[in-house]
This record gives structure tokens, sequence and C-alpha cells, in this order.
């Protein structure tokens, strides 16, 4: 009787449960036993920890409570020392919900950065520099290395130190991360996990500065293309970098770099934040290919660059356009009222 008793207060548990899904880890194509699985309520006060439970020898998970309100749900897997997230819409299914876990490597495999980002605004006696990395993940082994760090980028001494680093994992959210110095002077580290797909890492840091002034940097990711970007009325000139254009809206000006070192000068004044006129547009990431005046470029390679940099600046101004404090936090942007300025434009 016991023990009809407990079979049927456990097929009860299985039958009501909230959340009930497997981990699957896709490295290895099979299920995943062990992994943490943890139910989070999403609000404006962040992450509210609803629930965790182990994943079973099938992989698969039970959770029994539920996140009360008409917010999303996050469900979260940690395996191997990085966590791997499944949202659930408001109103999508809490059953057979399958959250996708890799084994993890010290080694990039397939890992690589994309795109390099530099944007510089010279605004009162302060050099604003974003620095936007794009990483692509074609493999099925995440990138982890805690020790030496999944990213290396140089600082220039005059931001001595202060530098704030936000990291989106694939169909993630900005989340603030810790920097440590590496051995090689004014070289830091970000030690966050490159998962399969693509995640961006965002560098914002000041120098002191008066236009027209100098601005040293030095390209530690060599393998990958570094553009720089300068608002309009800003100009910048330098031995190895080579103007590609400008953004067709903003009328920002794009810049390649050419070898590890540049040295360049930089002019006027600018700011491509949120409530300039001229990239109040481009924050819903509009910028598209054929906007691009084709006699500006001798080829369709440069074409193809530029076409690239300006989708990386479109996300650099979304970004932005979601930090806390500056404009709406991600998920409350909405592209419908810039669709519906552009409707009456074309009226």
């Amino acid at each position: 009787m016991k023990g009809f008793l407990t079979t049927l207060l456990f097929t009860c548990s299985l039958a009501f449960a909230a959340i009930d899904g497997r981990v699957v880890n896709q490295t290895l194509g099979k299920p995943q036993a062990g992994a943490t699985v943890t139910l989070y309520k999403l609000g404006q006060a962040g992450p509210e920890q609803i629930e965790s439970v182990k994943s079973g020898a099938d992989g698969k998970f039970h959770i029994t409570q539920d996140a009360q309100g008409p917010g999303p749900r996050l469900v979260q897997a940690a395996y191997g020392d990085v966590t791997y997230n499944h949202i659930l819409p408001p109103g999508s299914p809490s059953n057979d919900v399958t959250v996708e876990v890799y084994e993890s490597s010290k080694k990039p495999g397939n890992a690589k950065v994309e795109q390099h980002v530099l944007m510089f605004e010279p605004v009162r006696g302060q050099l604003m520099v974003s620095e936007w990395f794009m990483f692509r993940n074609d493999g099925k082994v995440t990138y982890n290395d805690v020790d030496s760090g999944t990213l290396r980028f140089f600082l220039p001494p005059t931001a001595n130190g202060a530098v704030k680093v936000n990291a989106t994992a694939p169909q993630g959210m900005p989340v603030p991360q810790a920097v440590e110095k590496t051995s090689t002077p004014n070289v830091y580290k970000v030690a966050f996990a490159i998962k399969p797909g693509e995640t961006r890492i965002d560098l914002n840091y000041n120098v002191p500065f008066n236009a027209p002034g100098v601005f040293e940097g030095k390209v530690i990711e060599k393998n990958a293309p570094t553009r720089l970007v300068a608002p309009n009325g800003v100009t910048l000139k330098g031995a190895n970098i080579q103007a590609l254009g400008q953004e067709p809206r903003s009328k920002a000006s794009i810049y390649d770099v050419k070898g590890a070192d540049f040295k360049i000068e930089i002019a006027g004044a600018g700011t491509l934040q949120q409530g300039d006129d001229s990239a109040s547009d481009d924050s819903s990431g509009g910028a598209t290919y054929e906007q691009i005046p084709p006699k500006v470029y001798g080829s369709m390679k440069w074409i193809l660059l530029l076409a690239f940099t300006i989708l990386a600046l479109g996300f650099i101004l979304l970004y932005r356009a979601q930090v806390p404090g500056t404009a709406k936090t991600a998920g409350q942007t909405s592209k419908a009222p810039a669709k519906e300025k552009n409707e009456r434009r074309r009226r």
C-alpha cells in the first residue's frame, strides 16, 4: 500500500508539473543527465529564481512550481560550468521543453571573432569609445577558457582600467562581465563562454580628450576585420586606415584598419547617442544593404565590407538604446513606431 501511494504521488507530480522537458547534449547527440535546470521569472526587477532540479538519466526534468504573472519565463540548464537558456514567451506550451547544452573546450575550435568595431564620440573634453566584438561559433562545442579568457582587448592607459563590458549570448540579453588584467601591459581579458551561434561582447570606456587630438589603439584579435566609426561632423586621419564611405542615414563615416596598431587624428565633435536626430532612425537597426550608393566604392568587395559594418553599427545603436538608464530595456523596444514613421514619409 505504501509503495502504491508513493507511485501515485510521483505520477501526480509529473502530471501537474509546471514545466517538463529534457536536456539534450547537442555535441554528443544524446540526452544529458545531471544538468541543473532552473526556472526563472523574468520581470523589470530582473530574473527571479523559482525552482531548480536535476535532469535524470534520460535527460528529462520536471519542475513543479510555476512563475506567476503574464511575463516570459526562462528555463536555464547549467552544464560543464556554462549556462544555456531557453525562453518561454507568455502563452507558450510548458511541456516537452527542450534545452540544448554542449560540451566545452579551452580551445577556440570553430569559435572566432568575425567583426570588430570601434566607435568614437568626442564630446565635452571626453572621448567616448564603444567597442563591439561579434563572435561566431559554427561548431558544436562551447569555447570556454576561464583562465586565459575567451576575448582579449587593448585598453588605452588613459582609461585607467575603467571599462564596462556586457556580453550577449545567442538569443540572450546583455549581461555585465568582469574584466581582468593580463600579463601584457594594457591588455585585458574577458572569460565569457562562446556558445554555438553568435555572441556579442560590448566595451564602453572614456578617455580625456580635446579635439583635435590623437588616439592610439592595438588590434589583439588579428584574424577579424577591424572598423572605425565616427559620427557626422567627426573626421579620422591616419596612415593605416582607409575610408570605406558613410552610413546613409546617420552619415557616420566608416574606416578599415590595416595592421595591428593604429594611430589616428580625431577632429570635430559629435555623438550617435539615442536622442541625436541623425541616429534616431538607426536605433531600430534599419540600415540595409540596398541603401549604399554604389558609386562611392570601387568594387563589390568594398560594398560587402561596408554593408557588414553598417549592420554592426546598427547592432551597436540598438544595444546602446537598450542599456538601462538610456532607453528602453531589452524586450521593450519596438520597431513599430519606426515602421509607421517610414510609412508617413512615403505618403
